[in-house]
């Protein structure tokens, strides 16, 4: 049994029931383990809800990352960003579900050292709209809540999107950015001469 197996079973089941209702029980069920073999492999549900935050965040900081580095302008950067983040979190629905509803269930000192990994998660986004600010091409008055708008409105999705529904995840992380976009851009005043 891998460890990757049983947190991809705990993130399903987390997912499901929530983290406080769910069991070593039901983990152990849900990968064929006796619940004493469980603990071969992993030593608490915390240990498990803690790995399964690092692991989402892991993956959404790589993907960031990736896109920072990209030699395009700010409007592009911001709107690739948007698309694969939530292309991300509709990929590992269960995963993402866990870190955006779950976090909350950390024992106090693994949530101080979530949070600030969190935080540095958070800071890429405000970086990437202070650039379009720096580049003249964004208008906003305050960066810290234009990010934590755009994470909000990304990260609602997970509870209304469906596979079967109109829209792919592309087509709705495009019209979130032109929206988003759309109300930072910097406008022309017009001269009533």
């Amino acid at each position: 049994m891998s460890k990757d197996a049983i947190l991809d079973a705990a993130a399903e089941i987390f997912s499901q029931k929530g983290y406080h209702a769910a069991s070593m029980q039901d983990i152990a069920r849900a990968v064929r383990l006796q619940k004493a073999s469980l603990y071969h492999h992993v030593n608490s549900k915390q240990e498990i809800l803690k790995a399964l935050l690092d692991k989402a965040l892991d993956l959404l900081i790589e993907n960031m990352l990736d896109v920072m580095v990209r030699p395009t302008a700010a409007e592009e950067k911001l709107r690739l960003g948007m698309r694969t983040y939530l292309m991300s979190m509709l990929e590992h629905r269960q995963l993402a579900s866990v870190l955006l509803l779950e976090h909350r269930s950390l024992e106090p000192e693994l949530r101080v050292r979530h949070t600030r990994r969190r935080d540095e998660f958070e800071r890429l986004w405000r970086v990437l709209i202070q650039e379009g600010v720096d580049e003249g091409y964004y208008q906003c008055d305050d960066i810290d809540i234009a990010a934590r708008a755009l994470l909000g409105v990304l990260n609602w999705t997970i509870t209304w999107y469906r596979p079967e529904g109109a829209d792919t995840p592309e087509q709705i992380a495009d019209q979130y950015a032109d929206m988003f976009l759309r109300g930072l851009l910097v406008r022309e005043m017009k001269s009533d001469k």
